[in-house]
């Protein structure tokens, strides 16, 4: 699960609603998840032998061939590309050279450079392994476009041809999930308008949150990108290529012309104003040189057909993601392997137990469902954004998807969680189903982390699909568990670290709880009499 950057500190103590009486509804189904058959997939997919499953490793491809084995055992159908349950996806795997990375600005006859990585950082090209850019530079805002919200920031410049220069984050007053979208847009916006690359401003506000020196951490890490079928990275805008992180104070030096001063534009932004646009009177020429691999990767999916004529042409997505981060380079430890056990073979294994209660089933539901282990999440959510370019049903066809990534099984909850829950019908799907098991439906406890757009189910909701993230809640059943607690314990002691393994105390029937809550959830959706809708007042229903 893509959360490096989660606070723990900030999930104790909270006040939460919504808990369950823990008393299980009369007429809960028949059908129950099975805690040996949880504990066999958890136990295979996150056992040392797999290495922690890195996207294009040994072990990655052992837990699809898993996957893949489990579906076919079930009956399911093939769902992959030519007739199997894989869909192969190629990725580039892209380096920055050594002391390639160069910034320089010319100020009239004057020129001065910033030093990498001190002063600004950089990332690799996945599109060519050489690259220079020259152009001006206009200061553009936030660097933020929306008409729900009343913003343009592009609003009396032009930057076609030119190099933006935009500040880190988003106003405060922009609601968080839908500003996390906007803020992952930023790159969309400025190449809309023919600019042709981007500055990024660390201000003081985020040096409070996250250091720049902890960035200068993950320079060496490679990107990644995924290959379309002409075997180009998944890189929409071509002349859109000068990219840099600068440090506030050596962002000054950019603001040497500026009508306004860049103390005054940090200042403004702290009170919650957004700064205007204007150029800068300087022209910036941005370097670099990148290394090229590539690997591949597969998807696994498959398909449990409906049972009604009419509506079996449409598919319920279950989606989790297959991968985790592999072994760890740090010789400090004496564990290597992140085994990823929470994250994400427990949402694995839920959702393998889910597909086998569906196929148990004396009636398939209505409309059919489609089974999806997806790979590269921790890379980017790069397995799901393939998918959903180039999904194997015909995406209008696929009315929501329930993303299962990282339950954290380590208590008896009270509660569960789903993001997105308030966006769409989906949220009244989920609230009766737990209910047939005494387990209530929380709202977001953290909604300034915006976890709606952290997850596999992102790459659908963009393509107009109504999506939840399901996840356990932080409130226990038992009076001497702290759900909250233990829950924050796991992220600051063993979130991607070798220690997320099968020794941490797993309760297996908390995940039969959670698995059953996952199989009524499908049962409601995949047999109602509508499909799931976004509600008329959710900005993600509106994505174009």
């Amino acid at each position: 699960m893509q959360l490096r950057y989660l606070l723990s500190a900030a999930l104790l103590g909270l006040g939460l609603i919504g808990c369950g009486n823990g008393d299980s509804a009369a007429n809960t189904p028949a059908i129950t998840a099975d805690a040996k058959a949880l504990q066999a997939h958890l136990e295979f997919l996150a056992s040392d032998d797999l290495e922690g499953r890195d996207t294009g490793s040994r072990g990655h491809e052992i837990a699809a061939l898993y996957i893949a084995a489990e579906f076919k055992k079930l009956g399911l159908q093939p769902a992959g590309d030519n007739g199997s349950y894989f869909q192969r996806v190629k990725f580039r795997s892209s380096t920055l050279k050594e002391n390639s990375a160069t910034f320089s600005v010319k100020n009239g006859d004057e020129q001065f450079s910033l030093a990498y990585p001190k002063e600004f950082l950089t990332g690799p090209s996945s599109y060519s392994e050489s690259e220079s850019v020259t152009a001006p530079l206009v200061f553009v805002g936030y660097g933020l476009v929306s008409e729900v919200f009343g913003l343009d920031d592009y609003a009396g410049v032009d930057v076609n041809g030119k190099i933006v220069v935009a500040l880190s984050g988003r106003p405060e007053s922009l609601p968080s999930e839908e500003g996390a979208h906007l803020n992952s847009s930023k790159a969309k916006f400025a190449a809309e308008r023919g600019a042709v690359g981007m500055i990024t401003l660390h201000t003081p506000a985020r040096e409070k949150v996250r250091p720049y020196e902890v960035s200068i951490m993950y320079q060496r890490a490679p990107s990644m990108r995924w290959l379309n079928s002409d075997g180009e990275p998944n890189q929409t805008y071509k002349n859109f290529t000068a990219s840099a992180y600068v440090h506030h104070q050596a962002a000054e030096r950019l603001f040497v012309n500026a009508p306004v001063a860049l103390a005054a534009i940090f200042a403004q932004a702290e009170a919650g104003e957004s700064p205007a646009a204007f150029e800068l009177g300087l022209i910036a020429s941005l370097g670099k040189e990148s290394s090229h691999s590539e690997i591949s990767s597969p998807n696994v999916a498959a398909i449990l057909p409906g049972s009604d004529a009419e509506l079996a042409n449409e598919y319920l997505l279950y989606t989790a993601h297959s991968d985790h981060i592999g072994v760890t380079k740090d010789l400090s430890q004496d564990d290597h392997i992140n085994n990823g056990a929470m994250d994400n073979a427990s949402g694995v294994a839920v959702m393998l137990e889910t597909a086998r209660m569906f196929a148990a089933a004396d009636k398939a539901p209505k409309r059919s469902i489609l089974f999806l282990a997806v790979t590269a999440e921790e890379r980017g959510l790069l397995g799901a954004d393939y998918f959903a370019h180039y999904p194997t049903v015909p995406m209008h066809q696929i009315v929501g998807n329930v993303n299962l990534d990282m339950p954290v099984l380590l208590y008896d909850f009270a509660d569960v969680i789903a993001f997105g829950s308030s966006h769409s019908t989906m949220g009244a799907s989920v609230a009766t189903a737990a209910a047939q098991y005494g387990i209530a439906l929380s709202e977001d406890p953290m909604p300034e982390q915006a976890i709606f757009t952290r997850s596999d189910h992102y790459a659908f909701v963009k393509k107009g699909v109504p999506a939840v993230f399901l996840m356990t809640g932080f409130t226990a059943k038992n009076d001497d568990e702290n759900g909250g607690e233990i829950w924050a314990e796991f992220f600051a002691t063993h979130y991607h670290r070798p220690s997320d393994s099968t020794d941490l105390p797993i309760n297996y029937a908390a995940g039969v709880t959670f698995t059953n809550i996952n199989y009524a959830i499908g049962q409601e959706i995949a047999n109602a009499a509508e499909r799931p809708r976004w509600l008329a007042d959710s900005f993600f229903g509106k994505l174009d």
